[in-house]
């Protein structure tokens, strides 16, 4: 096939969600990907922030190389030594307190999770959320979402969200009653402009969440797993203490995988309340846990 069967095909039988660039992608290494007729490119967007080890990082393929022939899948009714490996260390990046972990496939999965587990253990239903945010496209990450030409076609979306400018303490907590549950914020707004908050505004929203009983929700997904300096945004201030803290892209090493950090002011869950089929499975474990070593 040369490089128009490629786009004709895909032309034909995909849904037309995306806008698509001219380009076949069939190979990446490191910075640099190929396309069908041989043109090299530098992937400036990781992959949407996916590759943050560049794309088919030795230790990578190795891992899943191996991981690929000993066994894929193993859902969460039984215990898996990757799995527990990969939990192990994730308890390493983060400060004590932090050491239960929901692993999903996908960072609007671990929105949703988020969001779930915290209307579970708080019995209270609102959230504040930001202008110009991105959570993700399912129904959930999709109300919280800030930018309204997304929100829009799909109205109705869940009630219970109110939204507040990004980096304003004060509206915040104008907005907090008493039916709020948690606040959901991103460290650094991606989609929404690459919007950098004041150095103490994580703080200060962490400071009014530990008064008031309210949860803080950290969207780590694009800014997890080195892509500020330190393995979380969050990890640069010692004051900021959130609750749950959302992760995926960078984590897998191009391999699809999601994740929650659950903090110490949530109690524990019990079996039935939440669930993934593909979540934790020993493939995405192995190459999440190569991709860690890397960073």
């Amino acid at each position: 096939m040369n490089l128009m069967d490629y786009q004709a095909i895909e032309a034909q039988h995909s849904t037309g969600v995306y806008g698509k660039r001219p380009v076949v992608v069939v190979k990446g290494k490191g910075m640099q990907v190929w396309d069908a007729e041989g043109n090299e490119y530098l992937d400036m967007g990781a992959g949407i922030a996916v590759a943050n080890v560049g794309h088919c990082h030795d230790r990578v393929i190795a891992a899943v190389t191996e991981q690929v022939q000993t066994l894929i899948t193993c859902p969460e009714l039984f215990y898996n030594n990757r799995r527990a490996e990969l939990l192990a260390k994730l308890s390493t990046l983060f400060p004590e307190g932090y050491d239960r972990f929901f692993l999903c496939n996908s960072g609007t999965e671990a929105i949703e999770a988020a969001l779930k587990f915290t209307r579970l253990t708080t019995g209270k239903t609102d959230f504040i959320v930001m202008q110009n945010a991105f959570h993700g496209r399912t129904f959930g990450a999709l109300t919280a979402t800030g930018k309204a030409k997304i929100r829009d076609p799909f109205e109705p979306l869940v009630p219970g969200f109110i939204r507040v400018p990004y980096n304003d303490v004060e509206a915040v907590k104008e907005a907090i009653t008493d039916q709020t549950a948690a606040i959901l914020v991103e460290p650094i707004q991606g989609e929404g402009g690459v919007n950098v908050p004041d150095d103490d505004y994580l703080a200060q929203l962490s400071d009014r969440c530990q008064e008031s009983g309210v949860l803080l929700l950290l969207d780590e997904i694009q800014t997890g797993f080195g892509r500020t300096g330190h393995w979380f945004a969050f990890r640069h201030d010692n004051r900021i203490k959130p609750d749950m803290v959302c992760m995926a892209k960078g984590m897998g090493g191009g391999v699809p995988i999601g994740c929650v950090a659950v903090g110490p002011r949530i109690p524990a869950l019990k079996s039935g309340d939440h669930g993934s089929t593909f979540g934790g499975n020993p493939l995405a474990c192995a190459s999440a846990l190569a991709a860690i070593q890397v960073i």
